[in-house]
């Protein structure tokens, strides 16, 4: 009998992230980077390796690379992984390597004017999902993850889930936009009983809600809200399904229409929750509840808001102005 040939290592990696349930994109990143440290030290086997590599690779980003320190973590964190879960030799607490700086940029904020001309700009789904993304203040992945149960028209709610700190939260959901999303659920729901009638129909649902609803990837409710134009195959079951509208098509939508109205700003979808947030606080709600709305961990993330505002923190008015 022949002997099973052991599975690559980065294999192995993406079937460890895959029990851990980790999010499809984050195990590319992750694979990537520990690709590029292996490369990095000429092809070493990771297992023959370990803090004085990972320092070295992480200072190359820095110093050579120059990347932001949100790259370097992400980088640090694959490297960490691999470590601790595939190769079972967790790294030290320490990693002495040179550290990218921390951004101190103030976020881009528009007027409402300009969210009004930028909004005006775009058309179709872009635009009824662009309202929908300043009028939440939800993340751009947030939005496109949105099932047809998330929506309440009833309470003008969003229930957010697969948050960025894996904690559901609930923002509101703009009465304006009610009749819009009304209008379009009525065409999804055509898409989706199309698909069914096709032999299609099924989403993606996280791996323990498929094992307890196993039926439920059918049903209306689990359908995404801005489902995608076309079927595709699911990289890791093999399953055609329609996922959600590809991230880069909101992008360009948005970044076109910017450039179309004449924004003189770098504008991106973030840039749509940076504007709600400060617009919330202009028209006098308190950072406790925009911390709940934006579903900040830590309140001084949201008090950066505070520095954006028209009149600054204390109200200052230049003495040009006086």
């Amino acid at each position: 009998m022949q002997a099973t040939k052991p599975k690559k290592l980065l294999d192995q990696v993406r079937d460890v992230m895959r029990t851990k349930h980790y999010a499809y994109r984050t195990e590319e990143s992750y694979v990537q980077w520990i690709r590029r440290f292996i490369l990095f030290h000429n092809k070493r086997h990771p297992q023959e390796m370990s803090e004085p590599e990972v320092e070295a690779f992480l200072t190359h980003l820095a110093v050579h690379q120059d990347v932001a320190a949100s790259t370097q973590n992400q980088a640090l964190s694959a490297l960490l992984f691999l470590y601790r879960y595939v190769l079972k030799q967790p790294l030290g607490d320490s990693i002495d390597a040179v550290r990218a700086k921390q951004s101190q940029h103030l976020p881009t904020v528009l007027t409402t004017g300009e969210v009004k001309r930028l909004l005006q700009g775009m058309s179709g789904i872009q635009q009824l999902f662009a309202k929908l993304l300043y009028g939440s203040g939800m993340r751009l992945t947030e939005g496109l993850r949105l099932r047809v149960k998330d929506l309440d028209f009833g309470h003008s709610q969003i229930t957010v889930r697969e948050t960025k700190g894996k904690r559901d939260r609930v923002t509101v959901l703009p009465q304006t936009l009610t009749p819009l999303l009304q209008a379009h659920f009525t065409q999804v729901k055509q898409i989706h009983q199309d698909d069914l009638a096709q032999g299609y129909g099924e989403v993606y649902l996280p791996n323990a809600l498929e094992r307890k609803y196993p039926e439920a990837n059918r049903e209306w409710i689990w359908q995404y809200v801005f489902p995608s134009t076309k079927r595709s195959i699911d990289p890791r079951s093999g399953k055609t399904r329609r996922h959600h509208l590809d991230q880069s098509v909101i992008r360009k939508a948005v970044k076109r229409a910017a450039q179309k109205v004449g924004i003189n700003k770098k504008v991106g979808c973030h840039t749509l929750r940076h504007s709600f947030a400060t617009h919330l606080l202009e028209n006098g709600y308190d950072i406790r509840t925009l911390q709940e709305l934006l579903g900040h961990k830590d309140l001084k993330t949201t008090m950066v808001y505070t520095h954006v505002l028209n009149q600054g923190v204390l109200g200052v008015r230049s003495p040009l102005d006086v």
